[in-house]
């Protein structure tokens, strides 16, 4: 009988980055077998299957899905002596911290190169990423997106993995309409990124398999736009390498993984949310965004806020309802609902904890730093649940709601509730068109 001598690994992830890294690379090295996946940062995405059908004819019964908590345990059951890091959003800490624990488990440590997980593409691709999640990745997509539109192309939006439900069905996802939404069952997490898309007229695809994804997007489209996830690298080979940075997080561009590698990597960074920053923040950045890579052009631009029917906020009792990610692994405190009521003249901010239930006094919690502001969390139909719940609970005159989507369609809110709407600002337009359009020359 032949001896097995593949090298057995497991890659460290939160259901995005992890797929996409084996799909491409580790599925094409028959020399490594990878035995598992870990899951973190997302609830209740371990316990799953990676399914045989996306995994391919080496992995018949499929890879499966473990809690990234059992990662010595499982490096000693499957005598693993490779692990990859294969997510994001992560303090240079934990990422060390997490090569102690395989190191003292008795396996190497490693994250593979951008290079080796971007797909080519016969049309011009424009990568938009970030140093953290919450930067303004959507907004500047979307402002990309309309400056090709007044060029006459047609555009293709990639968006980065959100794939909480039947992997299989989820390989390659297309929005056209909003009632792609519901088909595909989408979460609100995932609804935070593609409403606002597909009601700008803008094509979306998402998923699993992003060859597939890619091609497809190709057949319909001039120039695709990678809209990143979190502060993840891109997934396709860019034309033009975008990230935005965020002043409200001064120093965090040399402090995650990967986001300095985003402005490393970068044609051009937008420093954004200058109109909300201090001044001081703004230059500590700027000149951090220079020393790491002087080559890149550094564009301001501010991130306008504004209310729907202002008068229901000013000098009235409030509840503020965040986005999720940004507010949980993104580490902020407020969002921009925060920075609208307080711009409008919001009497006060009612504390949403004593009032929280379920998954979100879980969330709580975990994520310490959230004191004022309520967390979008909706990553399944108890937690949405949870979430209107909560909203409910809260005594005040009005529910602030500055995450992107309509979560009124969603849950039903017992008190009168607003939307915040905000876009990209550039200092100087000029700067960013020239840039796109220097993408096909």
């Amino acid at each position: 009988m032949a001896t097995d001598t593949r090298t057995n690994i497991i890659i460290m992830g939160a259901a995005g980055r992890d797929f996409h890294d084996f799909n491409v690379y580790w599925k094409h090295h028959p020399e490594y077998r990878v035995v598992a996946f870990t899951a973190t940062q997302i609830p209740d995405i371990d316990g799953r299957m990676y399914p045989p059908v996306l995994a391919g004819d080496d992995y018949p019964n499929g890879i499966p899905i473990h809690a990234e908590d059992k990662l010595e345990e499982l490096i000693a059951e499957h005598n693993v002596k490779l692990c990859v890091l294969a997510y994001s959003d992560l303090n240079y800490t934990t990422v060390m911290s997490l090569g102690a624990r395989v190191n003292a488990a008795g396996a190497h440590f490693m994250m593979l190169s951008p290079e080796d997980t971007m797909i080519e593409s016969s049309k011009p691709i424009i990568a938009i990423c970030a140093v953290r999640t919450g930067c303004g990745k959507s907004q500047t997509t979307r402002a990309v997106c309309e400056i090709l539109k007044r060029m006459g192309k047609k555009v293709a939006v990639v968006r980065h993995p959100m794939p909480y439900g039947d992997l299989a069905k989820q390989a390659c996802q297309r929005y056209a309409e909003l009632a792609d939404m519901d088909k595909h069952e989408c979460t609100i997490e995932e609804r935070e990124e593609y409403e606002l898309h597909i009601q700008a007229g803008n094509l979306l695809y998402a998923g699993v398999d992003y060859e597939q994804i890619l091609r497809s997007a190709e057949k319909e489209a001039d120039v695709v736009i990678w809209d990143g996830g979190n502060n993840d690298t891109s997934f396709f080979k860019p034309d033009l390498y975008i990230t935005v940075a965020d002043p409200h997080r001064a120093g965090h561009e040399t402090a995650y993984y990967p986001g300095e590698t985003n402005v490393r990597l970068a044609d051009m960074i937008i420093l954004n949310k200058v109109d909300s920053a201090s001044p001081g923040e703004v230059d500590q950045v700027d000149g951090a965004l220079r020393r790491l890579n002087p080559k890149a052009q550094i564009l301001h631009a501010a991130s306008p806020c504004t209310i729907d029917q202002p008068d229901l906020v000013k000098g009235k009792k409030v509840l503020l309802v965040e986005d999720g990610p940004t507010l949980t692994h993104g580490e902020m405190t407020y969002g921009a609902g925060y920075v609208a009521a307080k711009q409008i003249g919001a009497a006060s901010i009612v504390d949403p904890r004593p009032y929280a239930v379920g998954s979100i006094k879980a969330t709580f919690n975990k994520y310490t730093h959230l004191t004022e502001i309520l967390p979008a969390m909706g990553y399944g139909d108890q937690q949405i649940a949870d979430l209107q719940a909560s909203i409910n609970a809260v005594p005040c005159d009005v529910v602030v709601i500055g995450t992107p989507i309509d979560l009124g369609k969603l849950i039903t809110i017992n008190k009168p509730s607003v939307r915040v709407r905000y876009e990209l600002a550039p200092k100087n337009p000029a700067v960013l068109e020239a840039a796109v359009k220097g993408v096909f020359k």
